[in-house]
């Protein structure tokens, strides 16, 4: 790499004495420099890597092709005709990602701070345009000041052009974003329409507005971290999916989740061989659930004993914590795991659980990704908060995600299926194909003391003993419906087996259901609840 910054008009002259390949070399030589050594050494010391570094970083070492490298700007105004630099800020182009095809762009932040004019957006919507053609991921490093103003109403254009394509490749490719600096006003809801968003932490921020303007609206004072950080964004406002602490951990990330996609919607996920054995049984699980049902376990440790040996890959680990999803394998096939969280919010589903769910659930229906649910749920999550929050309207898009998606669905209740949340976990209602119960499995429409209080409300009220009288109905009504075989009696669940035996009946399932075909009304859209 050159030691001196470009000069503003060098890559647009030609001296006499240059031979074209010189030439050729010289202004490749140019693209390669972004904004300098000077402003490189500027995103080094703020602990960022370049652009180029971060592709580097990402794909097959050697594998990424670039396109549009000799690209500039447009813009005559605000002696902008003096500021030419090839690229205009980001590099676009395409490459291999374990062996697999990706298109992708990066934002330069040394060129313009990254900032999206008119050419810029082509260079992106181009990449998108081709991804779409030929059916492969885009993958996109987002490190932007925002708009380039000098541009006014162009660049804004150029963001919506973006947007337009991220909505017509949704669903149909795989679209990844991952936020590398700054990502604020127009230029955040590229990333909010992809699938995925990846944040670093301390070096990166989402916002709308800035922090000078909230001042000026509502006189808040708060920095961009702490609007629009990655904490804020992974655990509170459920906007990102992954955290990492430092670009190189990102880009690592990003491969690892590649590895769970397939190329488009007409594909499948990537088979991973797997050494570990499909008939496996863990013992322990016959005994993980407690017999208090009121005592809480970890449902994750029940996923990792069931799902192919460190396959799991939880998404929005700190989001919704109530809620688990994410990717893992079953004798080496990809699926989505969706289960319910007993020691966070004793696993009921809230709003933010619901929207966490049936986001997932919809993208893993989008990408043939079958659907294997987990199920410990008491109900919604009651009091004013939710009520008025619209839990009715956010927990109906988890009932819909499930009952629109037609991939292989298997459900397994290890504890309580209460109420309407019993319905919305992957029911059979809802057109599961598979449905598992556990022996410590409670299917009703509430707990037994709930129940019980109900129902013989008048003769535990008139008795000599009003308490003796309620545990009395208490333990005959869990005798009679809490327990898994009211619902197999008819028919609501497939088998009830032996905890340690969910493992290959999961694995032979989903080899069975894998030639699954169903067929739906034709329509232009559902209208899910938003």
């Amino acid at each position: 790499m050159s030691k001196t910054a470009p000069k503003k008009s060098e890559p647009m002259t030609n001296a006499p004495e240059e031979s074209q390949l010189e030439r050729l070399h010289r202004m490749r030589e140019l693209a390669l420099q972004g904004g300098g050594p000077e402003r490189i050494a500027a995103q080094h010391k703020k602990g960022k890597l370049t652009a180029r570094e971060r592709i580097d970083f990402l794909v097959d070492e050697g594998s990424f092709i670039e396109l549009d490298r000799f690209v500039t700007h447009r813009c005559t105004d605000f002696g902008m005709a003096e500021q030419q630099i090839l690229g205009d800020g980001v590099v676009t182009g395409h490459a291999l990602i374990d062996g697999r095809p990706v298109y992708l762009f990066a934002q330069d932040f040394t060129v313009f701070g990254g900032s999206l004019s008119e050419t810029h957006a082509e260079k992106i919507c181009k990449i998108m345009d081709l991804a779409l053609k030929v059916g492969v991921p885009v993958i996109g490093l987002n490190d932007s000041g925002g708009a380039r103003i000098q541009e006014g109403v162009s660049s804004m254009g150029g963001y919506a052009e973006i947007f337009w394509r991220n909505t017509r490749a949704s669903g149909v490719i795989p679209q990844i974003s991952a936020i590398m600096g700054p990502c604020a006003g127009g230029a955040v809801y590229s990333p909010a329409i992809t699938d995925f968003i990846c944040m670093v932490d301390t070096t990166s921020y989402m916002h709308i507005t800035g922090p000078d303007v909230v001042k000026s609206v509502t006189h808040e004072v708060v920095t961009s971290e702490d609007l629009g950080g990655s904490t804020v964004h992974s655990a509170r406002s459920g906007v990102a999916h992954f955290t990492s602490p430092d670009d190189r951990s990102l880009m690592q990330l990003l491969r690892k989740l590649m590895s769970y996609l397939p190329l488009n919607n007409a594909e499948d996920a990537p088979f991973v061989p797997t050494d570990d054995p499909s008939d496996r049984m863990d013992l322990e699980l016959d005994s993980i659930v407690p017999l208090d049902t009121q005592k809480p376990y970890d449902m994750k440790r029940i996923v990792e004993k069931v799902v192919d040996l460190d396959s799991w890959f939880e998404v929005q680990p700190d989001f919704a914590q109530n809620l688990i999803v994410g990717f893992a394998r079953l004798g080496g096939r990809v699926i989505g795991v969706v289960a319910n969280q007993p020691a966070v919010l004793a696993g009921c589903l809230d709003i933010d659980a619901s929207t966490k769910g049936a986001r997932f659930i919809r993208f893993c229906d989008a990408f043939n990704i079958p659907i294997v649910t987990f199920e410990d749920v008491p109900g919604f999550l009651p009091g004013t908060a939710q009520e008025y929050g619209g839990i009715i309207r956010h927990g109906a898009k988890m009932l819909y995600a499930y009952c629109e998606a037609t991939v292989p669905k298997m459900t397994v209740i290890t504890r309580k299926a209460y109420g309407g949340a019993y319905d919305v976990m992957g029911s059979k209602h809802v057109r599961a194909d598979v449905n598992l119960a556990w022996p410590t499995a409670l299917v009703a429409v509430m707990g037994a003391a709930g129940a019980a209080k109900i129902i013989h409300k008048r003769e535990i009220d008139k008795a000599a003993d009003p308490k003796a009288m309620e545990a009395q109905k208490t333990a005959e009504y869990e005798h009679t419906f809490n327990n898994p075989y009211k619902a197999a009696a008819r028919g609501f669940i497939d088998d009830v087996i032996e905890s340690s035996r969910t493992r290959p009946m999961l694995i032979r399932t989903l080899e069975l259901l894998k030639t699954k075909h169903e067929d739906r009304p034709v329509r232009k859209h559902g209208n899910i609840p938003l």
